[in-house]
């Protein structure tokens, strides 16, 4: 056991001890769709989601529960679709609403799904206990490809509380696929399949498991939060998130999250795949802190700061996994103070977001991020390596032109070359052969446009638009898409700029139509077009894939890359 697990899992039980540990809830698993929805109707209420910053997922169901019974007080008019979707969240979340039992009229055999949203429930003083199967898979035809692509999931998730005090989640399944070619071909790429990593080859196509879990409690009573698991998390409000997304594997974390008047604060200690496996077999690791404190300027203004650090501290010749730098464990200090005392070792991330919701329709969002910067050198104006920053702004706007359930984002991102990587051994931003961040990884301009619209309760039909604009390294170049290549060899000190390298166009389009069947029970009608223009003429090529799945208590896999 490596001495970073052993301080984590340490930590999590003292913490335990000490707590009062009351009510405890788990989590929201990450899902877009959801997420959507939630945020929707903060905009539309006009107020933030009590006990939570919203750009730090996921979210906690007993808040979610919370939120959606005090919706049907402060938005008075509610359409079928928006009545719908929050008995929805009272369904699902059905241990902690205060307004709805989420009671079955007709239980399955008396035993099964006496709670909507539960294939079986035991409910006692000292246990609450939900246990779901999960089932998932499509078929679907790509242009220019003979095979019958596919992908069928089978697993169980297991959640529930333990006297109170303990909240806990398990999730697993055993997933077969055949891709479309550019899933297969960035499969190639990273040796790891994107959103998971471990992978074994099957035919053309590939067999995974999925596996996440965690334990959580209330350290102090609606204040602080902890959770100790592996899993992911997400911070932002956007569709997509230049400081953390959930694009890489899950990987293994100790959270804190400390609400406290309009302030909330959240630390995660992290231990990541570094690379392919070491010459014994196993993984090399390295380690990722992050800290991000958001204020409630006003009750629709909310403002963050964050500093996150990748660092490893193995010995490569020795293949030693490394150790934990216990000064990272401080959750009150700046990491930028720690990393230049231990001798600038490592990968240093700082910047600011924010997300002002307005007259009831709108949402602005925003995050900036710097890896690197020089003052003088960005007066100078003319493209010095160093200056690694990434960019995002966007706007939501629900109810658009006043038809009730249309929603459309628009969004920007970019990053410009070679920021989020580094120069020692393992230092970049990444987890198990993919991006922490964007999944373009840098040197990138994009724009994105979504319009979700729920004409009736159960129908919703979602249309994206993705643009994106970077350079490639090829050849053994390194002009800063690549994060995973040493950032000290550089082509040129002066005269970078976003989209250098190898010209690409990426021009990638959805459209979904989801119907919900049951409760979490969803068919899926999808038709994707994806289309890469580069300046070397061999690297051009398009996809058109038609689809057709079938979930169950999973959310839609999306490769929009």
């Amino acid at each position: 056991m490596s001495i970073f697990f052993k301080l984590l899992f340490t930590s999590f039980w003292l913490l335990l001890f000490v707590s009062t540990g009351l009510a405890q809830s788990v989590f929201i698993p990450l899902n877009s769709d959801y997420h959507h929805l939630i945020e929707r109707y903060e905009i539309k209420s006009g107020q933030s989601i009590n006990g939570w910053a919203s750009q730090l997922k996921p979210f906690p169901r007993k808040i979610i529960a919370e939120h959606a019974d005090s919706l049907w007080a402060d938005i008075p008019e509610l359409s079928k679709s928006d009545k719908f979707n929050l008995d929805y969240f009272k369904y699902d979340n059905w241990e902690w609403s205060k307004t709805d039992s989420g009671d079955s009229e007709k239980p399955v055999f008396k035993h099964f799904y006496r709670k909507k949203a539960s294939l079986y429930h035991v409910k006692t003083k000292d246990l609450i206990l939900q246990i779901n199967p999960v089932l998932s898979g499509f078929v679907g035809k790509e242009r220019d490809n003979d095979n019958t692509l596919y992908m069928n999931t089978r697993g169980l998730e297991i959640r529930g509380v333990l006297a109170d005090k303990i909240g806990f989640y398990s999730f697993v399944t055993d997933n077969q696929a055949d891709f479309p070619n550019y899933v297969l071909n960035q499969i190639n790429a990273l040796d790891a399949v994107p959103n998971e990593g471990f992978y074994k080859q099957n035919g053309t196509g590939v067999d995974f498991l999925t596996a996440r879990g965690y334990l959580s409690f209330d350290a102090l009573k609606d204040i602080m939060n902890v959770q100790f698991g592996y899993d992911k998390n997400f911070v932002g409000n956007g569709y997509r998130s230049m400081i953390l997304s959930d694009f890489s594997s899950n990987y293994l974390f100790l959270k804190l999250n400390t609400n406290v008047w309009k302030l909330n604060y959240q630390n995660i200690f992290a231990q990541l795949v570094a690379d392919n496996p070491l010459a014994d077999g196993l993984y090399p690791v390295k380690y990722f802190a992050m800290h991000h404190l958001s204020i409630d300027i006003t009750k629709n203004l909310n403002v963050g700061l964050f500093e996150n650090i990748v660092f490893n501290r193995g010995d490569t010749l020795s293949n030693q996994n490394g150790t934990f730098d216990l000064r990272y464990l401080n959750p009150m200090i700046f990491y930028r103070a720690i990393e230049q005392q231990a001798g600038s070792p490592d990968n240093v991330n700082l910047g600011i977001d924010f997300r002002w919701n307005f007259l009831k329709r709108f949402s602005l969002y925003g995050q900036f991020l710097i890896d690197e910067l020089v003052i003088a050198e960005v007066r100078r104006s003319d493209g010095w390596r160093g200056n690694k920053h990434a960019l995002q702004l966007g706007l939501k706007y629900i109810d658009v032109a006043g038809i009730d359930n249309l929603d459309m984002q628009i969004e920007m991102n970019l990053a410009r070359p070679y920021t989020y990587s580094h120069n020692f051994l393992y230092s970049e931003y990444s987890n198990y052969n993919q991006p922490l961040a964007h999944p373009l990884g840098a040197n990138f301009h994009e724009y994105i446009g979504i319009l979700r619209y729920q004409p009736t309760p159960r129908l919703q039909l979602a249309g994206k638009a993705i643009y994106a604009k970077y350079g490639t390294d090829e050849g053994g170049s390194n002009w800063g898409q690549n994060i995973f290549l040493n950032n000290s060899d550089f082509e040129q000190e002066y005269g970078n700029e976003i989209g250098q390298g190898v010209e690409t166009k990426l021009l990638f389009m959805d459209f979904t139509a989801t119907w919900q069947l049951f409760h979490n029970v969803f068919i899926d009608l999808k038709q994707l077009y994806r289309k890469i223009d580069s300046s070397i003429e061999a690297r051009n090529n398009t996809t058109l894939f038609t689809s057709l799945h079938f979930r169950w208590n999973l959310s839609q896999r999306l490769y929009e890359f």
